[in-house]
């Protein structure tokens, strides 16, 4: 990966959405989905500096799985695959 996010953004790589609901419908591509919620993160960046200078790290890392706000990252096309750019408040829970 050649991202490095700047300040206290996040990559994200969003799960893809299911085709099939839970009680075993399945979609077709043309159904209105929801933008995705989950995803792993890819790429972070240093942190977020504080008005004296010092730097307060992410406190998330490349490889978890997290849930985010639905509207509140931007999405990218980086070598011809979607990613997602969070700032680490976006970012509402790790998944364990």
């Amino acid at each position: 990966m050649n991202i490095k996010p700047l300040s206290d953004h996040v990559v994200i790589e969003a799960q893809k959405s299911s085709e099939k609901t839970e009680s075993g419908i399945f979609l077709p591509d043309n159904a209105q989905k929801e933008k995705p919620e989950q995803g792993t993160v890819i790429a972070v960046g240093p942190g977020r500096k504080t008005d004296d200078g010092k730097i307060v790290p992410v406190s998330v890392k490349a490889g978890d799985k997290v849930l985010f706000t639905k509207y509140g990252p931007a999405e990218i096309k980086f070598n011809n695959k979607d990613y997602l750019i969070a700032s680490e408040g976006d970012i509402l829970a790790v998944i364990e």
